[in-house]
C-alpha cells in the first residue's frame, strides 16, 4: 500500500510534465516562426546567382522584406507581392504587382526567371552572409547577398529629377548631372552647369538636405539654366530614400520621387 501511494505522486509529476510539454509546444513553434521571420523582416539583399548564373550585365535584382511583403527589382521592373514565412519556409503569393517597362531581350528573360524563382520558393536558408531561398527539393532557386547600406563616398549619376510641376524628367541630352555624398554630412556635385554642395543629414532612411549653395557661371545651351534650378529646388525636397541595388531614388513628404539615381562605379 505504502509502495502504491509512493508511486502515484511520480504517475502525477510525469503526467504534469508531459502536459507542460505539450502546451509549450505551440509556444515554442509560433515563437520559432516569429523568430525567423524577423530576421528577414527589414532587410535589403541583391541577387548573386539566380540558379547557377550571375546576372545579365550590369543589371542588379533586389529583394526587400518590408511589413510582410517583399518587393523590390527584377532587373527591368519594379515588383512587389505578400510573403509569408514560419520557421524556415517560405511562401511568396502569385497575387504580386509589377511595372509594365520593356526592356532588352535578355533582361526580360532574366526578368521572367526571377519573378518565377520568386514564385516557387518554399524555403530560406541564411548562411555565410548570404540568403538562399529554396525549391521544395531544397534546391537553391536564388543566392542573394545584403545590399550595401554606405553611402558615404559614393558617387551618383541624376537620372531624372522633379522638375516642379510633378512630374518626373531625364536631363537635357548632352548634360550631366551627379551628386557625391562626402564626410560630415555634405553633398556635392554638378547641376549640369554650375557645381553645387549642400548640408545633408541622413537618419536610417530619413533624409534631410539643407539649401544647395552653387557657382554663378552661366551656360549656352537650350534649357539648361532652368534645368539647373529645378534641379537644385528638387534637391531639399527629399525627406527619405530608397536603395536597390545600383538605384537610389530619393522621395518628398507626398511620396513622389524628388531624384532618381544610378551609381557611379568606383575608378
Amino acid at each position: 500500500m505504502q509502495a502504491n501511494e509512493q508511486r502515484r505522486p511520480l504517475a502525477v509529476l510525469a503526467g504534469l510534465s508531459a502536459l507542460v510539454l505539450l502546451s509549450a509546444a505551440p509556444q515554442a513553434t509560433a515563437l520559432a516562426s516569429t523568430t525567423s521571420a524577423a530576421r528577414l523582416e527589414n532587410t535589403a539583399w541583391v541577387v548573386e546567382r539566380l540558379g547557377e548564373r550571375p546576372p545579365v550585365g550590369s543589371t542588379s535584382l533586389t529583394l526587400r522584406f518590408e511589413n510582410g511583403r517583399v518587393a523590390g527589382s527584377d532587373g527591368c521592373n519594379r515588383y512587389g507581392a505578400p510573403v509569408t514565412v514560419r520557421g524556415t519556409t517560405l511562401q511568396v503569393s502569385p497575387r504580386g504587382m509589377s511595372t509594365k517597362m520593356a526592356c532588352a531581350p535578355a533582361v526580360m528573360q532574366q526578368a521572367e526567371s526571377f519573378q518565377s524563382a520568386l514564385r516557387n520558393s518554399r524555403g530560406f536558408r541564411l548562411d555565410g552572409g548570404r540568403l538562399r531561398l529554396l525549391a521544395a527539393d531544397g534546391r537553391p532557386l536564388l543566392v542573394l547577398v545584403p545590399q550595401a547600406q554606405q553611402l558615404v563616398g559614393s558617387s551618383w549619376r541624376v537620372a531624372g529629377f522633379n522638375n516642379g510641376r510633378q512630374a518626373l524628367v531625364s536631363p537635357i541630352l548632352g548634360t550631366s548631372l551627379s551628386v557625391r555624398v562626402l564626410k560630415g554630412g555634405q553633398l556635392a556635385g554638378s547641376a549640369g552647369c554650375n557645381s553645387f554642395t549642400a548640408p545633408a543629414r541622413l537618419e536610417g532612411t530619413r533624409l534631410r538636405i539643407g539649401t544647395p549653395v552653387a557657382t554663378r557661371r552661366r551656360c549656352p545651351g537650350a534649357g539648361v539654366m532652368e534645368q539647373e534650378r529645378q534641379f537644385l529646388a528638387a534637391l531639399p525636397t527629399a525627406v527619405s530614400l530608397r536603395l536597390e541595388g545600383d538605384a537610389l531614388e530619393l522621395r518628398r513628404a507626398d511620396g513622389a520621387i524628388a531624384l532618381s539615381l544610378r551609381r557611379v562605379p568606383a575608378p
